[in-house]
């Protein structure tokens, strides 16, 4: 186990994208990119962070969807860490300990933006491994930045086209319980009625991370409702530049699937390996878009396996900070 301390806040500001050295446990970074135009340092917006293994240790760069927080990917990035990685996990704006726009107003570059200022503030260019939206994110910016920022491209149940009635799935879910919940036991009974298959539920323990309490003294999902009326009407438009970005990729890539995911299909695959010919698919059965919880084991093993296959094993020169 890899245990995480609270420790200061850090900058990352314009002109000082290589700043971090990552030798803390957690923190708070701060981007400048409160709004898509602006590059001030005066306009900062702290991002919770956290980091797990040896600080030389090749860095794994965990981003994850639309609506959770970074303890999406606690297991994963404890088993990655102690097979000796460095994993990097934090929450996008508006999710999770992360800060919330004063104003409600979130567009999805600048959600591209923090994620390039933390990935460029690492010591050499990380394996990102990215779910729903954060994989889109990743994939945005593997095809359209040079040098691409990351070593290699996980992309965990998303493809640049998707399946619309899954999503809706997802949305009407989230959308369901505008007032909260009474108690952890409602928030569980919830979470079952829309994972069904799972034969275990979480505790209440284990919500404690994922929701906090609101005004009306009710539990409320730990990240900004004001994200469902912007960012989550945004991203269908983002589809051509997305298949676009896919075409101008040249890392290594794996595409993992859930078998019994509605978000993705055999279709979306088939279109997306069209336009990527080099990317690797693996499919986990059992799974469905949430695959990380759904079988977490079979999960990390194929993120593992395909590190270990690049050519370097997942490892690359050092980039020097100065």
């Amino acid at each position: 186990m890899h245990d995480a301390s609270v420790m200061p806040a850090i900058r990352i500001s314009a002109g000082c994208d290589k700043l971090l050295q990552y030798a803390v446990r957690m923190r708070m970074v701060e981007s400048d990119s409160a709004a898509p135009t602006s590059r001030s340092c005066e306009r900062e917006f702290p991002l919770a962070l956290e980091a797990r293994g040896a600080e030389h240790a090749p860095p794994l760069l965990f981003v994850h969807g639309f609506g959770q927080t970074r303890h999406a990917w606690t297991h994963s990035a404890e088993g990655l860490a102690a097979a000796g990685y460095r994993t990097i996990t934090f929450d996008l704006r508006g999710h999770g300990d992360s800060a919330r726009a004063p104003n409600g107003k979130y567009e999805l570059q600048q959600f591209l933006e923090d994620l390039l200022r933390v990935a460029q503030s690492m010591r050499e260019p990380p394996v990102l491994i990215g779910a729903s939206m954060g994989g889109l994110l990743g994939l945005a910016l593997a095809g359209e930045t040079t040098p691409p920022p990351f070593r290699a491209l996980v992309l965990v149940d998303i493809t640049p086209r998707w399946e619309s009635a899954g999503v809706a799935r997802m949305l009407a879910f989230m959308r369901a319980h505008p007032n909260g919940f009474a108690d952890y036991d409602e928030a569980i009974a919830a979470i079952a009625e829309y994972l069904p298959h799972r034969t275990r539920q979480k505790s209440a323990h284990e919500l404690e991370p994922l929701l906090r309490r609101g005004a009306n003294g009710h539990l409320h999902w730990h990240w900004d409702p004001a994200l469902l009326d912007t960012i989550a009407h945004e991203a269908e438009r983002h589809q051509p530049r997305l298949l676009a970005a896919a075409r101008n990729i040249d890392v290594p890539v794996l595409l993992l699937s859930g078998g019994r995911s509605d978000v993705v299909s055999r279709e979306t695959i088939d279109e997306f390996q069209a336009v990527l010919p080099h990317a690797r698919h693996v499919e986990i059965p059992q799974a469905t878009h949430m695959l990380a919880g759904d079988d977490n084991d079979a999960f990390t093993a194929a993120i593992e396996e395909f590190i270990r296959s690049l050519p370097d094993g997942g490892k690359k020169r050092k980039i020097s900070c100065t």
